[in-house]
């Protein structure tokens, strides 16, 4: 996501909560070898500043010295990691190994009737927020008709 980003913005600030990158060493290389990149190791959000309408800042806290300072900013983006958060579920829903919920190739529907599944939760691929908007209508429609069968 930052490699992404630099390639849109002037300067962005990645901040990494522990003392290492998890990513790929391709990844690693790029992101350090990138001169719009800077990267905050072990390195925490504490707030986002802002006016209600825009963000201004963010105050960040080193986690190993508990130092905290403010970093002007115009945009804010979380990206925390690739691991979907369905733990909840998987009693009852079948996952994969990494957690993503699994469906019915080309649908919204899972192994369980009446429960259907969008977005990052199922997209191991894509984790757009456009791709999600789609697949969120997909289960909609997907209800829909389920619904429709019941009496």
């Amino acid at each position: 996501e930052a490699l992404y980003l630099a390639n849109i913005c002037a300067k962005v600030t990645m901040l990494v909560r522990r003392d290492e990158f998890r990513a790929s060493q391709i990844m690693k290389e790029r992101v350090l070898k990138n001169e719009k990149i800077n990267v905050l190791f072990n390195t925490e959000t504490e707030e986002i500043i802002g006016d209600g309408q825009v963000v201004t800042a963010i105050k960040v806290r080193n986690n190993k010295t508990n130092e905290t300072n403010e970093i002007p900013i115009t945009g804010f983006f979380v990206a925390i990691g690739h691991k979907p958060n369905t733990e909840v579920f998987k009693p009852y829903i079948n996952t994969d190994e990494v957690g993503y919920i699994k469906n019915v190739p080309g649908t919204s529907l899972t192994n369980v009737a009446g429960v259907f599944v969008a977005g990052d939760a199922a997209d191991t691929r894509y984790r757009q927020a456009i791709t999600a908007a789609g697949s969120g209508c997909m289960a909609a429609l997907d209800a829909e008709k389920y619904l429709m069968t019941l009496e």
